[in-house]
């Protein structure tokens, strides 16, 4: 049986099936095993983890355990509780109107980044105009629809990560700084930031940035580095904002000082630090990479939603639960009728009856016709059960959003 722990019940001989670590980019600790000495558990606290998964049949069990049935149960009830409120950003236009200029942005964003970060790397002189233009372009359609632009964060390649991650977290900083009502100014630099957070990339060694696996701990090291690059670079760049430094700068930073580069702790971390943080982990533990199966975005809620507290700012990230929706676009999700259907877009009335594209009957295991449905219609019977795994049903979310 799977079950969850305290760190302070771990002991050798216990198999663990999760360090239940995602919330650390770039994790370079197998995932499973046995373990054997206790200098494995000692670096296993040491990386700030506090709770870990175990398989009782494989290996020692204890009393101090939940099941995983439980911390699932546990963790529902808190996003269903964080997703009681009403979003904050209702949209101004349709999904199909904004969705031509979000796709124009969403394009033009990933070519001016990595023009930006090449001529970084080149030493060449770097123009920011366009970046600054970029922002507010994402801030001005994330106004008109913010589900425009969500849609196409779930559209993604694994070997395009680095540039699609930067835009989509301009983006997802965008949406939770218009539901923070962020005065213009500080959300415009904030975007800046989160567009331009991964630029000290350019001076990590091809052969740890690219690596398709794990990194080992002396690599992890180096691969830390980029956060300070990141602040060197940008706090020496013409025309950046303070606020767009301390943003790239604290993306990785965590709430009981684990994080990095300054391993700062609590309020010392600015609140644009914690936003970008939140935003940066469910972006990155929802993305396919080689080394790494995305999370549901339900799923991705509810991980936020367990590492609240010791390594995530758990107001904010309740905060950042209500703001992209209890089913956040990209979700596949099971009606009562068994139909599945992608959520395209969410409602600002009621979180729990979004708009879903529907294209599969799990009753026949069939196929249907595509057919876009508003839950919150009159006449309109139909309701989510849960969410569910694409996997399951071999479905790819993404031919059904944009």
């Amino acid at each position: 049986m799977i079950k969850r722990i305290p760190i302070s019940a771990l002991r050798v001989g216990m198999y663990i099936t999760d360090l239940n670590n995602d919330w650390i980019p770039h994790n370079v600790q197998r995932r499973r095993g046995l373990i054997k000495r206790e200098e494995t558990i000692d670096k296993i606290r040491r990386m700030g983890v506090r709770y870990v998964y175990i398989n009782a049949d494989k290996g020692l069990d204890t009393q101090d355990s939940e099941t995983v049935a439980e911390v699932d149960t546990r963790n529902e009830a808190a996003l269903q509780q964080a997703g009681e409120q009403k979003p904050g950003i209702a949209p101004r236009v349709s999904l199909n109107e904004e969705m031509p200029a979000a796709m124009a942005i969403h394009a033009e964003a990933q070519g001016l980044v990595n023009n930006f970060m090449n001529s970084a790397k080149l030493g060449t002189p770097v123009d920011v105009a366009p970046i600054h233009k970029l922002a507010d372009e994402l801030q001005n359609s994330a106004s008109r629809n913010p589900n425009a632009l969500s849609c196409l964060g779930r559209i993604r390649e694994k070997d395009n990560y680095l540039l699609e991650h930067s835009v989509n977290l301009s983006v997802l900083m965008t949406v939770f700084g218009q539901y923070q009502k962020l005065p213009a100014d500080i959300m415009h630099q904030t975007v800046v930031g989160a567009l331009l957070h991964d630029l000290g990339k350019i001076l990590t060694p091809d052969d740890v940035l690219h690596k398709p696996g794990r990194l080992t701990p002396e690599e992890y090291e180096v691969m830390k580095l980029h956060a300070r690059h990141s602040r060197d670079i940008l706090a020496a760049t013409e025309g950046i904002g303070e606020l767009t430094v301390i943003t790239a700068a604290q993306h990785h930073e965590r709430m009981d000082g684990t994080g990095y580069p300054e391993g700062l702790k609590g309020d010392n971390i600015s609140v644009y630090g914690r936003m970008v943080a939140i935003a940066d982990v469910y972006d990155a533990i929802t993305a396919d990479r080689v080394y790494h199966k995305g999370l549901t975005p339900s799923q991705g809620l509810r991980k936020l939603l367990e590492w609240s507290g010791d390594h995530l700012d758990p107001a904010l990230v309740k905060a950042f639960i209500r703001c992209i929706g209890l089913y956040p676009v990209g979700s596949l999700v099971l009606l009562d009728s068994g139909r599945l259907g992608v959520v395209v877009e969410t409602n600002e009335e009621d979180q729990r009856l979004p708009v879903v594209r529907v294209m599969y009957h799990t009753k026949f295991r069939m196929p249907i016709t595509v057919t876009t449905i508003d839950l919150s219609k009159a006449g309109n019977q139909d309701r989510i059960l849960r969410t569910v795994d694409p996997g399951q049903y071999k479905i790819d979310v993404r031919k059904f959003l944009a």
